[in-house]
C-alpha cells in the first residue's frame, strides 16, 4: 500500500488534471479548474515565498494546548512551486525579521501541514 499522501513517506504529494494540466496540492481525485479526473503527481518541493505571516499571539486555549517550553511566535507562508501551484506551509526560519517574498525555500511534507526551511546557498541547483 502506498503511504497517505499527507506522510512524510510520500513526499509532497499532488495531483495534476489530465485535462487543463492544472496542479494542486494536496492530491485531489476531480480537477478543481474543470471537473476533469487529475492523475496523482510529484511536486518538486522547491519553491519561493510567494506571502506570509507572523503568528505572534497564542491562539485561543482550548483547543490550544501549549507546549513545555510556552509559546513561542512562528511564520506561516505560502511556497509557489515550479510547478505553478502554491502550496501553504509553517516557516522554520531563526530570524522572523529575514524572511522577504521571493526566497528560496524547500518544503518537505508533514502529517499536518507541510514545512518549509530556507535555501542555502550552497543546496542551490542541487
Amino acid at each position: 500500500m502506498a503511504a497517505p499522501p499527507r506522510s512524510p513517506d510520500a513526499g509532497l504529494q499532488g495531483s495534476r488534471c489530465s485535462g487543463c494540466a492544472v496542479t494542486v496540492y494536496p492530491a485531489e481525485d476531480a480537477c478543481p479548474r474543470c471537473g476533469g479526473s487529475a492523475d496523482p503527481a510529484a511536486l518538486q518541493g522547491t519553491g519561493t515565498l510567494w506571502t506570509w505571516t507572523v503568528q505572534r499571539y497564542a491562539p485561543k486555549s482550548p483547543p490550544y494546548q501549549a507546549p513545555p517550553g510556552g509559546f513561542a511566535p512562528f511564520a506561516l507562508g505560502y511556497v509557489e512551486l515550479a510547478e505553478g501551484v502554491r502550496v501553504a506551509a509553517v516557516l522554520d526560519v531563526d530570524d522572523l525579521d529575514a524572511l522577504h517574498i521571493g526566497m528560496p525555500l524547500t518544503l518537505t511534507a508533514d502529517p499536518g501541514v507541510p514545512r518549509a526551511r530556507p535555501i542555502t546557498p550552497g543546496e542551490e541547483g542541487s
